[in-house]
């Protein structure tokens, strides 16, 4: 069993424990210092039995061979994302994540490629990495489009990996897109995770995924596409607890693709061209990544 696994399923255990209490009052959740006090002590205990289960013999390896590549359209449907003066970022990143699909399917015909969405529809955010999980994929891509108020001037590409670090920035876009979760009517799937509490991503600051150097792999393959091919500026790799890069058992990166908020951005977003060579760069990035850890022995 993977260590990440292991660690979810503990992670999970708790969560539901923690929400059973909540509905018979037996923990007042208003207190604020009792919560967080209570979120610590779990968390050591949740990493001490990683540590004790965790220990084996057999080396955790990543897969030989690419096969199997998610790509995820950010929002859909009810739920636009972010929204500019002329665009939605619902369209925006379905029109690219369809493209980046596109270009796997004729240039890379031995990789299956699965959508989360092909239409406008929405997808609860839960359901983003178990679509991912059950295919059994080795890598998942999610493709977004980025804002910030009140700085039309701010421009840029950005992919993102599961962590956290000290930016808050970093943090608030994370928790923006962690937000889709109030479109969807069965928050019980999160087991009391909140997107807007600090307390909700002390798990995620912790928690270091199995997949992250992978991760990183693809995520600075994909920046230098923007930045070298695109001529797009790059803002380089960062780290954000995003529900769907922790909830998804494989290499995983979220993509900013612009800020939709810069008029000059939204142009170009908004086009067929600037489209296809977002969706071009992101293409390369994956089929580089694919050559370099294909061709990676790794010793048992």
């Amino acid at each position: 069993m993977y260590l990440k696994d292991k660690f979810t399923k503990v992670v999970f255990r708790f969560s539901d424990f923690f929400t059973k209490l909540r509905k018979v009052n037996m923990i007042n959740t208003n207190n604020r210092i009792f919560v967080k006090r209570f979120n610590i002590f779990f968390l050591f205990l949740a990493i001490t039995l990683l540590i004790t289960s965790g220990k084996s013999k057999k080396r955790f390896d990543m897969p030989y061979e690419v096969k199997t590549i998610v790509i995820d359209a950010g929002h859909g449907g009810k739920d636009p994302g972010t929204i500019g003066a002329t665009s939605k970022e619902k369209h925006i990143a379905l029109n690219i994540a369809l493209k980046v699909g596109g270009y796997l399917e004729k240039y890379l015909p031995d990789v299956k490629v699965v959508y989360t969405r092909k239409t406008d529809n929405f997808i609860e955010l839960y359901d983003r990495p178990v679509i991912a999980n059950k295919a059994n994929a080795d890598l998942f891509v999610s493709v977004h489009v980025d804002a910030i108020g009140g700085k039309a001037s701010v421009e840029g590409t950005t992919t993102y990996v599961m962590g956290l670090d000290k930016n808050k920035k970093n943090l608030d876009v994370a928790m923006r897109e962690n937000s889709v979760m109030k479109y969807e009517e069965n928050l019980e799937n999160y087991n009391g995770f909140d997107p807007e509490s600090d307390e909700s991503y002390i798990i995620f600051d912790l928690y270091q995924s199995a997949f992250r150097e992978n991760s990183l792999k693809l995520a600075e393959q994909i920046q230098t596409q923007f930045e070298k091919r695109v001529g797009r500026k790059s803002r380089g790799v960062k780290h954000g607890p995003f529900w769907v890069l922790w909830a998804t058992t494989m290499p995983s990166v979220l993509v900013e693709t612009g800020y939709i908020t810069n008029p000059n951005e939204e142009k170009y977003l908004s086009t067929e061209k600037g489209q296809a060579l977002i969706a071009s760069g992101i293409f390369r990035a994956i089929r580089d990544y694919k050559n370099q850890v294909e061709s990676i022995k790794v010793e048992n």
